[in-house]
């Protein structure tokens, strides 16, 4: 059945979406946090990755989570020599976390999320009305 496609397929972009929007909030969550010995590296930028899956039950394809990974790249440095994780110069290491990108990848996710929300509530309609007009 097709409809039955179409509801596997758009919750499975709800639940990509929704493993992206919370490894979003922890990088939020973690933007200030840096380690707790001289010279330690902070908290790493995480990320998600997608990728195609095939349900062999309905021969749909939908989308999943591959891997979630960390973002390579240098950590900036702040100078801050009063601080427990400052290096011999003075510096700290900071996350490689920038605020503007996290929050629009939380507006795309969002945004992700809400568009297989309405084809998920449209399809439950049409299958409603199917049974409904079957009576």
């Amino acid at each position: 059945m097709e409809l039955d496609k179409a509801l596997r397929i758009s919750a499975a972009g709800m639940a990509a979406q929704s493993t992206r929007l919370r490894i979003v909030a922890e990088n939020l969550a973690n933007r200030d946090s840096t380690g707790d010995t001289p010279g330690a590296d902070p908290y790493r930028r995480r990320t998600v990755t997608f990728a195609e899956k095939l349900d062999r039950e309905t021969g749909a394809r939908a989308v999943r989570v591959s891997r979630v990974g960390q973002a390579a790249g240098e950590f900036p440095r702040r100078f801050d020599p009063a601080h427990p994780a400052a290096d011999a110069q003075g510096y700290v290491k900071t996350p490689n976390i920038d605020s503007l990108i996290e929050v629009m990848d939380m507006r795309e996710a969002q945004r992700s999320y809400s568009a297989n929300l309405s084809v998920l509530e449209t399809t439950r309609g049409m299958l409603s009305r199917t049974i409904e007009a079957l009576r």
